[in-house]
């Protein structure tokens, strides 16, 4: 693989009860155990950064192939659920639905255009044959 780009980070303390901060100080936030899982909440934890940076790189994808389809995706959201559970093997692990809104795009175009998108998402790529992934085009 050829590097783009290089995020650096660099976790502190007590996990997901501790700190993380970024090499470049533009993630610099303290971490918590959700209420859900028996911690204090209050503050992001692994599941939330990680929601929010798949959601963010899938948007980047699916323009990318929209604009290389030549088709306008204005107003267009994705909308990221990262679940965490117990994978049976004394271990955890992770599912991810992502649902993709493209207002004024006949349903079947936005799927396809989804599709695409989680060809080329690189956090798609990566989490491909790993964990669940599903997509789907919703009309809200």
């Amino acid at each position: 693989m050829e590097t783009l780009y290089t995020a650096e980070a660099l976790a502190t303390g007590g996990g997901r009860d501790g700190h993380v901060r970024t090499a470049d100080g533009i993630l610099d936030t303290d971490v918590r155990t959700p209420k859900e899982l028996g911690g204090a909440g209050g503050a992001p934890n692994p599941e939330l950064l990680f929601a929010a940076g798949y959601a963010a790189s899938f948007q980047s994808a699916l323009q990318s192939v929209a604009r290389a389809q030549k088709v306008s995706i204005e107003g267009s959201s994705v909308g990221s659920r990262v679940a965490l559970g117990s994978n049976g093997q004394g271990g955890f692990g992770l599912a991810v639905a992502l649902e993709v809104n493209i207002p004024e795009l006949d349903h079947d175009i936005a799927q396809q255009l989804a599709d695409a998108a989680h060809q080329v998402c690189p956090y798609s790529n990566a989490t491909r044959g790993n964990i669940e992934v599903t997509v789907t085009v919703v009309d809200d």
